[in-house]
């Protein structure tokens, strides 16, 4: 067990695991009170070896270790990565390359939707992982053993999972429908966050179009001083007053002090104005440039038994093939899918239409039927 603070250290360790085949990789960070995640330790697991890096030491030059994330012939092995490559992109300007993940390895192997970490270790490993240390605060130095310990266990243990789901993986002839999982997950416009975009995140009812494009410029505005801030968006403004200044559009900064959620500082000064320019830029931005309202599906219940057979069938098929559900479609895309055989969704592409898609579309135009015997559906040519 290794806590590495030394800028020496941390490159002979990185020089040596340049060497090996692949490499298991894990961060430990806060974000509960800060809008950017705070990276606290980076832990990696080579053959025999494995260290936590200490982010927070003074010093501590990390260099060594964005060079093996970037090492192209050097595999990285992750779990459920989104928010590692969220902070390895701002700390590189890149995301790690290559990459597997073994969340989408487990689940092109029967192992469910999102399967965790801990189960993976529990089932391929038949070991247990000690819970308690889970809600550590990761900035406090000195770390304890046991909180190292469970650091490292995060690439100790996924040493071997990566290499027994690896086997399954070739065993199935599945590494293509895991190539395009990964190649999703490294879209670098998972990572960079436009702020206009930040209203799509809000429940909204009742939507029209001028009500969207205030929404639009209110939640940007929240964005941006969360992120000048660094400080959660709801420590800025809740969700309900966004929607609330967008509903009573204050124009003047009385009427923004009827408004309620805002605080002092925001019902005055620099931050009251700029509060008002966005609601006001949104009140005068064009029609036709605001969010357009998603019209509602007539008609949508008349789809309703078919969707409800084509969620039937996607769990035997999935069942059939130790696929995970959510790899193949989601509700929305089976509702698409009764509604229309041309719909544009996963489920009819690729591998995905071949276990899947082809008879999902004999079962809408009547080819084949989904039975029960003995309390277990099948499925019948007719």
């Amino acid at each position: 067990m290794t806590l590495i603070v030394e800028n020496k250290v941390l490159k002979s360790f990185c020089n040596s695991l340049g060497k090996t085949e692949f490499i298991t990789v894990d961060t430990e960070f806060l974000r509960d009170k800060t809008y950017w995640p705070r990276l606290c330790l980076i832990q990696i697991g080579g053959p025999g070896q494995e260290a936590a890096i200490d982010v927070l030491a003074e010093g501590l030059d990390l260099t060594p270790v964005l060079a093996l994330m970037r090492k192209p012939e050097l595999l990285k092995v992750f779990h459920a990565p989104r928010q590692d490559f969220e902070i390895f992109y701002r700390l590189m300007g890149e995301l790690p390359f290559p990459v597997i993940d073994t969340q989408i390895s487990a689940m092109v192997c029967g192992f469910g939707d999102s399967v965790g970490y801990e189960t993976l270790v529990s089932k391929l490993i038949k070991k247990k992982i000690d819970k308690s240390m889970r809600f550590t605060d990761w900035q406090k130095r000195p770390l304890s053993k046991k909180q190292l310990n469970y650091a490292l266990a995060d690439v100790t243990h996924l040493r071997i999972i990566y290499q027994k789901l690896s086997q399954m993986v070739d065993n199935n002839n599945r590494e293509n429908w895991i190539k395009e999982e990964v190649n999703a997950l490294l879209d670098p416009t998972l990572y960079t966050f436009d702020v206009r975009e930040a209203w799509k995140r809000l429940k909204i009812k009742n939507p029209t179009p001028r009500l969207l494009g205030i929404i639009r410029e209110v939640a940007a505005w929240r964005e941006n001083a969360a992120q000048s801030r660094n400080v959660p968006r709801n420590r800025i403004a809740r969700d309900d007053v966004i929607l609330s200044l967008a509903i009573q559009k204050p124009r003047t900064l009385n009427e923004l002090g009827m408004v309620r959620g805002l605080n002092d500082r925001q019902k005055n000064g620099k931050t009251a104005n700029k509060i008002l320019a966005a609601i006001s830029d949104g009140i005068a931005v064009p029609i036709d440039d605001c969010p357009k309202v998603l019209k509602t599906q007539k008609n949508k219940g008349k789809y309703r038994p078919t969707s409800d057979l084509l969620k039937v069938l996607l769990k035997l098929k999935c069942e059939e093939h130790s696929v995970a559900q959510k790899l193949i479609a989601n509700s929305d895309e089976l509702d698409e899918l009764a509604r229309n055989d041309e719909a544009k969704i996963r489920a009819l592409k690729g591998w995905r239409r071949e276990i899947f898609g082809e008879d999902a579309l004999a079962l809408k135009h009547g080819k084949i039927a989904v039975t029960m015997k003995n309390d277990k559906y099948r499925i019948i040519n007719i």
